[in-house]
């Protein structure tokens, strides 16, 4: 926050704490940044990750994400149907179909203000190699360094990286920084 106000002395910035992230504070922080027009708001990663995507973004997300291993599947023919590939893409579309189902019956448990709602427009992720852990896409299977398992916290930034590049028309509007240097795979920095 004061390395901020040093580059921009002007700004209206809120720096946000971990007190404000208790479970008793976090409603009203969050209607804070939803309501103020703020210049930046400075949030740590665990409590960024706090603040959920609608549940029309996730449903979006499945929905394509259905489409793609349906074309994959029609792809790979009608000859190679019980084949092994099929089977995998087969029981990860029915997890997807399970998630959907689950999108569509759930209760919203906490009614905290969405990611979309709060009016952000640009986001700057700095130690940004620590959400690389997002697993690829890919027709191959059991290839070294292509992981396709994701973790919880590189696919909540993804959805909202990926909302935010919807939102701008896919120009710009994210920043990703890091000091520490790509050591694993071609998947890490394709992430």
């Amino acid at each position: 926050g004061r390395e901020f106000l040093r580059l921009y002395p002007n700004a209206k910035i809120l720096v946000c704490t971990q007190k404000d992230f208790k479970k008793e504070n976090r409603k009203r922080l969050v209607a804070r940044i939803a309501t103020n027009d703020w210049d930046a708001v400075i949030i740590s990663h665990s409590m960024f990750s706090k603040i959920p995507v609608s549940s029309q973004i996730m449903k979006q997300y499945i929905e394509e994400e259905i489409s793609h291993i349906d074309k994959a599947i029609s792809q790979i023919g009608g000859r190679y149907r019980f084949s092994r590939k099929v089977k995998i893409l087969e029981r990860h579309r029915k997890q997807l179909e399970t998630e959907l189902q689950e999108l569509y019956n759930a209760q919203n448990k906490d009614d905290v203000v969405s990611f979309e709602e709060l009016g952000v427009d640009r986001l700057f992720v700095d130690v940004a190699d620590e959400f690389k852990n997002l697993g690829a896409r890919t027709k191959l299977n059991r290839i070294a360094g292509i992981s396709q398992h994701t973790s919880q916290k590189a696919f909540d930034l993804f959805l909202k990286t990926r909302y935010i590049s919807q939102l701008r028309n896919g120009k710009g509007g994210i920043v990703f920084a890091t000091a520490t240097p790509i050591a694993n795979s071609m998947v890490e920095l394709y992430t």
